[in-house]
């Protein structure tokens, strides 16, 4: 029974001093055992604020990542070694090295979703909602925005004055995401507003009512007085919506916006990494974290101007 895998995967993580951090994308009987419920960076963060000697990330790797680079002295574990982020991994550490030769002068911003080794070579780090601040505060003028074209066109948009640099990338998820989608769900739903993530299309975010990250697209539908909702991210968000708002409405832009990666993930996998039947643990070279950290710590400077 699936009642009795979540009180013993809640029985295992007290007995061995663990804290268990669940993306908003993962499923819902993961995300009701879990300490910690959010966007990447959040969770991040949420690990350094307990004592609990080891973490799993139910998420993707590059958030497993992150959670190593803040939490050094942590050991930090994913449930399933096959989830991956296939924006993260468009570009590795040689092809962000040319591109830097070729654009002198050009500071790089990095997408929380990238992973570690790229980190090493970026200026400042920022999430979907911190991106325009942060760019915005930052002392230059010619940035070179990796990995999202997406993202980096709705910030570059905000941010008229300075010169932005993208990349051919982005999330391949929230890119199946089309004009047509809007056009349809609204000629469905007519009353119900449409909440995208800034990693969709331009045409999409352009149609949208809301451009938000996945916290923000949640808070915006539970504070409304609005009764209708269409949500233009990945669909477990209309799930989670649907669960913790039964009085309101939510429909999925696109029954095509799943997250394969995200969906690897079970709740067998979790209760297994706790049995230390499965799992793998994220490492990395001391020199890599750091270098790593420093533009993550560049983004919370900023942030925090």
């Amino acid at each position: 029974m699936l009642s009795d895998i979540q009180q013993e995967i809640i029985r295992l993580k007290k007995e061995k001093d663990t804290v268990i951090l669940a993306h908003c994308y993962q499923t819902h009987d993961i995300l009701e055992c879990a300490d910690f419920v959010g966007d990447s960076f959040g969770l991040a963060q949420k690990a350094c604020t307990t004592d609990a000697a080891n973490v799993i990330m139910c998420g993707v790797r590059f958030m497993g990542e992150t959670v190593k680079i803040l939490c050094p002295e942590k050991r930090v574990l994913m449930p399933c070694e096959e989830a991956g982020c296939p924006m993260a991994e468009q570009l590795d550490a040689e092809m962000l090295a040319q591109l830097k030769e070729s654009l002198p002068g050009y500071k790089v911003v990095a997408y929380i979703n990238t992973t570690a080794a790229l980190k090493t070579l970026c200026d400042v780090c920022v999430t979907s909602s911190s991106a325009v601040k942060i760019i915005r505060r930052m002392d230059a003028d010619k940035i070179l925005f990796i990995p999202d074209c997406n993202l980096g066109d709705y910030v570059k948009k905000q941010i008229p004055e300075k010169e932005i640099k993208l990349v051919q990338g982005g999330c391949p998820t929230h890119a199946r995401l089309t004009a047509q989608d809007v056009r349809e769900a609204k000629k469905s739903h007519p009353k119900a507003l449409l909440l995208v993530h800034p990693e969709c299309r331009p045409d999409v975010a352009e149609l949208a009512d809301f451009v938000g990250s996945t916290t923000e697209i949640m808070d915006f539908a539970a504070k409304s007085s609005e009764n209708e909702f269409i949500i233009g991210t990945e669909n477990s968000i209309v799930q989670h919506l649907g669960i913790n708002y039964p009085e309101k409405l939510f429909y999925p832009l696109s029954k095509d916006c799943v997250c394969h990666n995200m969906r690897v993930t079970t709740i067998a996998d979790l209760l297994h990494t706790l049995q230390g039947k499965s799992g793998f643990e994220i490492t990395m070279e001391e020199s890599e974290r750091l270098a790593a950290k420093r533009c993550i710590d560049e983004m919370l400077r900023l942030g925090n101007e």
